[in-house]
């Protein structure tokens, strides 16, 4: 089968198809509108959907060699995301769907960073996910294909959360967690030692008194000292969050005995997080799965995988298929 996946949960309109092979295009339309801001407006965000969504979605199509009528089913992200921006890419795929009688499959947006490591090589079950996006940190053990079980998730500010906000508070552009993994790699990660909530208990997370602690020490310290020793501060932020989110999943593994390792989400780019996930799997002997980095932030080739999974198990969904903005 041939799908067409549809991503809008936040801030990137983007297309993409997948013919049960291979990923044939995978095009992303990126908002520069946010950065003013230094964070995501809801209501630009549906705007800009709206401007480019029907450019995004013909352009995968030609890059694919494609016609709608090559398209077997339209896949699109029902949730979780920001409301404006999910209507519109589900509004546009139903259009799509009932306007050349295509089947309709939504996928959640969680379950599709974690299927982005079945693009290019699928991963032994059961194996256990850590998903750590902008708005999302959690464990999972998947036993077989969308029968997942959380272990545990955030408690309060999600891992790329706490990265973003860090970086406004360092006076870094937005989206912060890109530019503190750039400095991180030029300073020292042992320069400070920040909090590491929670390090010894179960497979529960939270990053608020880490964003809080940063905000106080660099208060303390004062503009210039921040700015002198930006990349030593970056290293060890760094450090702090990426030992918890490491020291969680080699619990995960050691108590559910799993041979598969996953990483998925945005934060999944970072460069720290990459090395140290790669050091366990040689530690534990698991198999490390993390996705290319065209396929770890928010793209549309990882809801096309998503959809043709759940179209080889006869999974789809009629026109009342709803947007969620919230995780179910």
């Amino acid at each position: 089968m041939t799908i067409l996946g549809i991503e809008s949960s936040c801030d990137e309109t983007a297309a993409a198809v997948y013919d049960g092979k291979k990923m044939l295009s995978n095009i992303i339309a990126s908002q520069a509108v946010h950065k003013t801001f230094g964070g995501i407006v809801p209501e630009l965000a549906s705007r800009a959907h709206h401007k480019t969504i029907t450019g995004t979605v013909e352009q995968a199509l030609n890059e694919a060699g494609s016609c709608i009528d090559d398209i077997d089913a339209v896949a699109v992200t029902s949730g979780p995301g920001l409301m404006g921006s999910l209507l519109v890419g589900l509004c546009f795929a139903k259009g799509l769907s009932l306007a050349n009688k295509k089947p309709l499959i939504g996928i959640d947006h969680m379950d599709a960073h974690m299927y982005a490591n079945f693009i290019d090589e699928e991963p032994d079950y059961p194996f256990v996910c850590l998903i750590v996006s902008g708005g999302h940190t959690r464990l999972v053990y998947v036993d077989e294909p969308f029968q997942h079980t959380i272990l545990g998730k955030t408690r309060d500010d999600a891992a790329g959360e706490a990265f973003d906000k860090i970086g406004k508070i360092l006076g870094l552009p937005y989206p912060g967690g890109p530019e503190i993994d750039q400095c991180a790699q030029k300073g020292n990660p042992e320069f400070y030692e920040f909090p590491r909530s929670m390090m010894n208990k179960g497979f529960e997370f939270s990053f608020s008194g880490l964003k809080t602690s940063l905000l106080y020490y660099s208060k303390e310290k004062g503009e210039q000292f921040v700015q002198e020793h930006l990349y030593d501060i970056c290293a060890s932020v760094s450090e702090a969050i990426t030992d918890v989110l490491i020291v969680k999943l080699e619990r995960a593994v050691v108590k559910t005995g799993v041979t598969s390792v996953l990483l998925a989400g945005g934060v999944s780019a970072n460069s720290m997080l990459r090395k140290k996930a790669e050091h366990l799997s040689h530690k534990l002997n698991v198999k490390l799965f993390i996705p290319k980095m065209e396929y770890c932030t928010d793209n549309a080739a990882m809801i096309a995988i998503t959809g043709y999974m759940k179209a080889q198990r006869g999974e789809f969904d009629d026109m009342g298929l709803k947007p969620y903005a919230k995780l179910n």
